[in-house]
Formats: C-alpha cells, structure tokens, sequence
C-alpha cells in the first residue's frame, strides 16, 4: 500500500523538479534560421512561377525606377550577422507588403505559396532579431541602404516598387541564405 501511493507523489516531485530546471519555453529561446540554408526546390520554383507571370502581365513601363534599390556596392557577406537580419528583414517587409498588393485573380494564386513563405521568413527573422540582438545598430552601410528604402518608398510609384521587388526576389531568397548561414557566409 505504501509503494501505490508513494510511486504518484514521486513522479510528482521529479515532474516539478525537472519543470523547475527546464522552465517552459527555455528550449525555444535560441534562434534557428537553419531551415533557410538551402531553400526548399519547390519553393525556389513557386518563386520563378510568380517572376515569370509577372513579366508576363507587367508592361514595361510600369516597371520603370529611378532608384536602383536592389544594386549596392557592397555584399551581404561583409555585413555583420545582426546587420544581415535586419537587410533581410527590411527586404522581406518591402516584398511582403508588394506581394499583398491587389492584383488579377490569376497572379494572386500565383503569388500565394510565395507570399506564405517570405512572410513566415519574416517572422522568423523578427523573432531572432528580439532574441539576439534588440538593441542592435545598423553599420554605415547598411544604415545608408535602410534610407535608400525609405526614400524609394516615398519617392517611386507603387508599380516600380512592386516591379523592382518581384524582380530581384532571388537575390532576397539569397540574402536569406546568407543570414542563416551566419558566420559560415563568406
């Protein structure tokens, strides 16, 4: 009689013992944007699918800019890792925010599997961000992109933000790569 009751209020004081050393959502406190290092084929195929109909559907004109936004002097290697979260960040807002436009029936199905993916990205990196680094101060170079994005947002139509986003999504997908490669990015 004395094990049947003894054996409960065991599993009771380890249960408390072992949630006391591991508190509730310890194991979730580290960043993994691992899943980004190498993108998913049918992913990187969605994305072209997207690409290849807007050029379809977008004339020319519309594509027009006078900010060159996504051509930078520099590499997103030689950023510091926290520096290539919030570029990735800022360039996964603007393309979020382009993808969400209203648009024909046919492109809007398109976008969708596309649009899924960079604003769950987004999230990700977001949530790093407020983990590793919430205090973190862009470096010149990128401080000077992160003005040029604001500028452009103000200055240019929605159409050539929208062109020059859907555009360059590739060289986004591999700034992605690069954040969650980290150090290993060279």
């Amino acid at each position: 009689m004395l094990c049947l009751s003894f054996t409960p209020l065991l599993a009771l004081v380890l249960g408390a013992s072992l949630g006391a050393a591991f508190p509730q959502g310890a194991l979730k406190k580290s960043c993994s944007l691992s899943k980004y290092q190498f993108l998913v084929p049918h992913e990187l195929k969605a994305v072209q699918k997207m690409k290849e109909q807007f050029e379809e559907i977008t004339p020319l004109s519309d594509r027009k800019c006078n900010t060159r936004l996504f051509h930078r002097k520099w590499n997103t290697p030689e950023l510091s890792v926290p520096d290539r979260v919030m570029l990735v960040e800022a360039e996964l807002d603007l393309a979020t925010a382009m993808l969400g436009l209203p648009t024909t029936p046919t492109f809007a199905e398109t976008r969708q599997r596309p649009l899924t993916f960079l604003t769950q990205a987004r999230e990700d990196l977001r949530g790093c961000m407020a983990m590793e680094a919430p205090s973190h101060q862009p470096s010149g170079k990128l401080r000077h992109w992160l003005q040029k994005l604001q500028t452009a947002k103000k200055t240019e139509t929605v159409g050539c933000l929208e062109a020059t986003t859907i555009l360059h999504l590739f060289q986004v997908l591999n700034d992605l790569r690069c954040t969650a490669l980290r150090e290993q990015c060279t």
